[in-house]
């Protein structure tokens, strides 16, 4: 009986013998990856960290009062921003999962501002909501006479329309993936569910929520994640005024490199991470269930 030996089998044979086609292919496939995360996510992470080293950098950052501004602002977003837009996005997954002609069509505009470059549109609403000339301003006049609000020279109302203009760009995309998970749920369940007599709320409750809760708190923790790196909503539309008063972490790192003060900017990163490290935590914890 005669044995045949590969390559692989011998001890003495070179690495390049010893490794499976699909080895080699991974290997090579694998070989520019790691060399784009090493070049634009280790060296930049590491050097910032490296410029952030020092505590003086915090020490003065916790002294400047729109720092701790900045932090409540982020808060606000993440825990009241995140959670509306998921509730609203589980809420129209239902309507937009409806097998109707006119509701694909309606989906199509909905998806829009997802789709179009972030730059036009919320620089679009930043027109629009203008106290002198801005359309709705100019509306609110003509129906009643009266001036509108002062929309982003007013502190609490600037953060509000900045939450808003978040959660309408980022709706559609959340709204698909809950979508897909909806139409994943087997029609059966809810034909039983009929039969015996089940209303729309039990339903949901018994069939669609079970289906769905570790997708819906997966996609919530990640758009945290999302969200405190995304500056656009407030950087665009506000700038982070008035009088620096609705900067988010991410705003206020552009901020402090305006004024060339990069550890500062650093720091400010760095002080993120105790609210993405917990968020990442949590999630991969739960895809690993």
């Amino acid at each position: 009986m005669a044995i045949t030996l590969s390559a692989s089998d011998v001890p003495g044979a070179p690495l390049s013998a010893r490794l499976t086609p699909p080895q080699v292919w991974g290997i090579v496939l694998l070989a520019p990856y790691i060399l784009v995360f090493l070049a634009f996510v280790v060296y930049p992470v590491g050097y910032g960290l490296w410029l952030a080293r020092q505590p003086a950098s915090y020490v003065a950052l916790f002294h400047d009062p729109i720092f701790a501004r900045a932090a409540v602002n982020t808060l606000i977003f993440l825990l009241i921003g995140i959670n509306f837009k998921m509730l609203i996005a589980l809420f129209l997954s239902g309507f937009f999962a409806t097998q109707r002609t006119w509701i694909k069509w309606l989906s199509v505009l909905f998806i829009l501002p997802w789709a179009v470059p972030s730059i036009p549109t919320i620089l679009s609403i930043r027109f629009m909501v203008n106290p002198e000339w801005g359309i709705i301003n100019t509306l609110i006049f003509d129906l009643t006479g009266e001036d509108g609000p002062n929309w982003l020279n007013e502190p609490s109302l600037a953060l509000i329309l900045a939450i808003i203009v978040h959660v309408w760009k980022s709706l559609p995309f959340w709204t698909l993936i809950l979508i897909a998970a909806r139409l994943a749920i087997p029609g059966e369940l809810y034909e039983a569910a009929a039969v015996d007599g089940a209303t729309s709320w039990h339903k949901f409750r018994y069939i669609t929520w079970p289906s769905m809760q570790t997708l819906y708190l997966t996609c919530t923790i990640l758009s945290m994640i999302w969200t405190l790196g995304d500056f656009n909503s407030v950087y665009l539309l506000t700038g982070g005024g008035p009088a620096d008063l609705t900067h988010v972490l991410a705003t206020l790192g552009i901020r402090y490199l305006r004024l060339d003060e990069v550890d500062m900017s650093m720091a400010a990163i760095v002080c993120a991470l105790p609210l993405v490290l917990p968020l990442v935590y949590f999630m991969m914890k739960r895809l690993s269930k």
